[in-house]
């Protein structure tokens, strides 16, 4: 029987029972289905997590101040301090001290009504200086960003997301040249930010109004220099390791502090990456051994079922036997069998997974990310279970004697 026979004879004998076939196949497609379900939602985290971070800039530094310590003892959590200030900006952008440091941006971030009309919108107001969209990788939709001499001069402007302008401005009217109200002060409106589409630190990147830190200042009846975060962007990836201590470096000697009782952090965005994905690869693994356990219940159902066809053809394998079969190609013939229930188990399991990724992100907000490595590796991984747990049962009817079979009731 050549391998067109065996093939035949295979497909015949799934056929011939479907619903058994069907349940034998269960197994093997909900462990292929909800593996592949379980990677793409872990890839899918893993690149959401890298698009947000993205958002925060190219080759980011985040200069944070540390903790305080009220007299009581009550500690802070990290940026409960005030221990940055514009003059550590200033000192970072020095390229002869930080010559590893492109661009700085100081951020003093406070929360602030603005009002139009008779509409108000409660929103985060970021002071800072004309360096933030380069440094934050944000662009500007409509109008401009503010000038440095802007900044200088403490103007009363201001570029606002595109979350704020849509709850503030409504119809066909352009924010750019309007009129917002801030604790009685007027600003113009002079730019829309561009829709970063993410968040960070649990605040939409789309909702804020940036004016100049000085305008800010002003407005919060803030009379120190002091800045709640500094951001720098790196002159390369190359040379980020070298900027964050460089800046380090510089921090430490300007507050004459040591590093075991650093008032400051440094992170960057592979910190953040890593910090992040560790998580979601301990998630991942979880519930991908808890797939892996149905296929194995699934493969254990394949061989369970291949030794019922055995003992229910006894009498088949005699005679084919008695006719010249030699044991390989009875061996053959139920090895084929077992693989197809397999490959076809992880077929319907892959298009259910599939089907799966279209359907889920719309309900869970997750987004999921399917990869042609993993289906390749999960139809494998379906046709090695078919053959693996299909070995001792084709093994068991190779060894049957034709007259031992023949006389079996």
């Amino acid at each position: 029987m050549n391998w067109v026979e065996t093939f035949r004879t295979a497909v015949d004998a799934v056929r011939a029972h479907r619903l058994r076939s069907l349940l034998t196949m269960l197994g093997i497609v909900i462990g292929i289905s909800s593996v592949i379900l379980t990677v793409g939602l872990g890839q899918g985290a893993q690149d959401k997590v890298k698009d947000q971070i993205s958002a925060l800039g190219s080759n980011l530094l985040i200069v944070s101040p540390g903790s305080t310590t009220s007299s009581s003892g009550v500690r802070g959590g990290f940026g409960s301090s005030t221990t940055l200030t514009l003059q550590d900006a200033s000192a970072i952008a020095d390229r002869d001290v930080v010559p590893d440091a492109l661009r700085v941006a100081p951020v003093s971030t406070s929360s602030t009504s603005l009002t139009v009309g008779d509409t108000n919108w409660t929103t985060s107001m970021v002071g800072t200086t004309a360096t933030w969209p380069q440094v934050r990788a944000r662009t500007v939709s409509q109008g401009r960003f503010f000038t440095s001499a802007e900044v200088t001069s403490g103007a009363d402007v201001t570029v606002i997301g595109a979350d704020t302008a849509s709850e503030l401005f409504s119809g066909p009217v352009s924010p750019v040249g309007q009129q917002v109200s801030v604790d009685g002060a007027q600003l113009t409106v002079i730019g829309v930010l561009a829709s970063s589409g993410s968040s960070s630190t649990g605040s939409s990147e789309d909702d804020q109004a940036v004016v100049p830190i000085s305008t800010q200042k002003r407005l919060t009846g803030s009379t120190n220099s002091s800045v709640s975060t500094i951001y720098v962007q790196g002159a390369s990836d190359d040379t980020l390791t070298a900027a964050y201590q460089e800046i380090n470096a510089l921090l430490l000697n300007a507050h004459d502090v040591t590093a075991a009782s650093a008032d400051f952090t440094v992170s960057t965005q592979q910190s953040l990456v890593e910090t992040a994905n560790s998580t979601n690869k301990t998630l991942t693994v979880l519930l991908g051994g808890i797939a892996a356990i149905s296929l194995l219940v699934g493969g254990i159902g394949v061989m369970n079922i291949m030794l019922v066809s055995v003992t229910e053809r006894i009498r088949e394998i005699g005679l084919r036997k008695a006719l010249g079969a030699t044991p390989s190609v009875i061996r053959r013939q139920f090895l084929v069998e077992a693989s197809l229930l397999g490959l076809a188990g992880g077929v319907i399991g892959i298009v259910i997974g599939y089907v799966g990724s279209l359907v889920l992100p719309s309900l869970i907000d997750q987004p999921v990310s399917l990869s042609l490595l993993a289906t390749c590796a999960a139809l494998g991984t379906s046709l090695a279970l078919g053959v693996g747990f299909g070995v001792y049962p084709a093994s068991r009817a190779a060894r049957l004697t034709p007259i031992d079979a023949l006389r079996s009731e």
